[in-house]
Formats: C-alpha cells, structure tokens, sequence
C-alpha cells in the first residue's frame, strides 16, 4: 500500500500507527494521523464505541484508542451522539 512519505515513519511494517506524533509534530503530523485513521471508517455505518475502539486498536499498537477517538471527534473527522453511544463518519477520506 502507497501512503504519504510523511506518514511512512509512523506506521510499522502492517500500516499500523506505532507512535503518536510528538507535540513538536503536533499539527500536521498528527492531522495526516488522524486522517489515515478516519479512513479506516465507513461513511454511513453507525459504530458503538467499543466497534471504534476495535477498529483504531487494528490500526495503531501503542494502546490509547480513547485519546484517537477523542482526537478524531474534535477535529471533525468522525462525529457521535451526544452522550457516546454511537460514531459515524460522514465524509469520504
């Protein structure tokens, strides 16, 4: 699989996430982060937040799914209802 050179050195060799990016990194690498991992989602399917955390732990190794789906949502990359029952994304990656 192709993915950006900027991307390259925080994905193993599966296309998983291996590292979070460094607060010195923080807007654009964590943004391309993000991004790869909101394509991860399918636009109109509806996710139970275990289903997301399932799905982000699939694609990162370093354990914080909660501060992905976090990060996710506040940039408007996926949404949720209000009390967390349910996530969706609603754009194409």
């Amino acid at each position: 699989m192709n993915y950006p050179d900027e991307l390259k050195s925080y994905l193993d060799e599966q296309g998983r996430i291996k590292e979070w990016p460094s607060k010195r990194n923080k807007g654009k690498f964590q943004k391309l982060v993000l991004e790869y991992l909101a394509s991860k989602f399918e636009v109109g399917v509806i996710y139970t937040e275990k289903e997301v955390n399932t799905l982000l732990n699939q694609h990162h190794t370093f354990g914080d799914p909660a501060m992905l789906r976090r990060d996710l949502f506040e940039r408007g990359l996926i949404d949720r209802k209000r009390d967390g029952s349910a996530y969706w994304c609603h754009h194409q990656n």
